[in-house]
């Protein structure tokens, strides 16, 4: 059995080589090989030259900083062309543990009426969004415990955030969506949904990758015995100009994919009004929207 781990880099490649020697460690059970595809969207000829030396990855280029969607449907192509049984995106800025490829094997992904997995992922130490924890919960407090949509708003809510693991979501449940933090796939799945769809770029992405698994009749299912530590938002920064701007264009675009005929109303009068009243990236958001300028564009140079 093959299993293929893709990565985007992006001005981090220091944390991009910290996943592939962590992923390295891993024990691979008899008749299981595993291979990391990094997906350079730097063209750093620094990082091709140092993951050289790690044996199980391999560098996919990239003509430029592509965008995240674009940047792991390099990856999965790559990994479908090497015929790899089970595909595992998981962002860089990611700490693995040692046994997260047993855990991976021994989750639900095998179930054929189950088309994708995530795990229960904490936030790395330093890097939870609230100063209120004892010393001895950094690294238990929870980023995403299972993903939950609002429909009535079109908001993906992430379960158990910022709380500390006390066992609560222990276990195995079926979720409406996974994150593209750590999403598990086989690769018959990907055959038959398609990838990721590339005019969301950055958020959004993952949940309409879900979607369209779930349309095709595949349960999402997260186990917590899967774990993984985030530093989250290293790339893009929450509350940024660039995040302000693709969860606003996205969520419309989602919303008009997969919301109800009344939502959708409700989410265009809303877009108008932030014409009027939003912050600068979200009026170019909406205005974006409007007229079909879809991707990245500017927003990632």
């Amino acid at each position: 059995m093959k299993i293929g781990f893709i990565t985007v880099s992006f001005h981090s490649i220091q944390d991009t080589l910290d996943v592939v020697k962590q992923l390295e460690k891993n024990t691979l059970p008899l008749g299981v090989s595993s291979t990391v595809y990094v997906v350079d969207n730097d063209c750093s000829v620094d990082l091709r030259e140092k993951l050289s030396k790690y044996p199980q990855a391999v560098y996919v280029e990239s003509p430029g900083n592509v965008g995240f969607a674009a940047g792991n449907n390099l990856g999965f192509k790559k990994a479908l062309l090497d015929e790899t049984d089970i595909i595992v995106m998981i962002n860089n800025d990611t700490v693995v543990p040692e046994d997260l490829i047993l855990k991976i094997l021994a989750s639900p992904i095998s179930d054929k009426n189950v088309g994708a997995v995530g795990g229960l992922i904490y936030f790395a130490k330093g890097f939870e969004f609230e100063d209120k924890y004892q010393k001895d919960e950094l690294g238990q407090v929870i980023w995403y415990a299972g993903g939950q949509y609002d429909w009535d708003n079109v908001y993906a809510n992430h379960l158990g955030v910022n709380e500390v693991d006390k066992g609560q979501f222990d276990g195995q449940r079926e979720v409406d969506f996974i994150t593209g933090c750590l999403f598990i796939v086989r690769s018959e799945i990907l055959k038959k949904v398609g990838l990721f769809d590339e005019r969301y770029c950055l958020y959004f992405e993952d949940s309409d990758l879900g979607m369209r698994i779930k349309k095709a009749g595949y349960k999402l299912v997260v186990d917590s015995n899967i774990k993984l530590w985030h530093k989250v938002a290293q790339s893009s920064g929450i509350g940024s100009p660039l995040n302000d701007y693709f969860l606003t264009r996205n969520r419309l675009l989602f919303g008009m994919d997969y919301a109800r005929p009344r939502t959708k109303i409700a989410l265009l009068r809303e877009a108008v009004k932030k014409l009027f009243i939003g912050t600068k990236a979200q009026k170019q958001a909406v205005r974006d929207f409007f007229v079909g300028k879809l991707g990245g564009g500017s927003w990632i140079k």
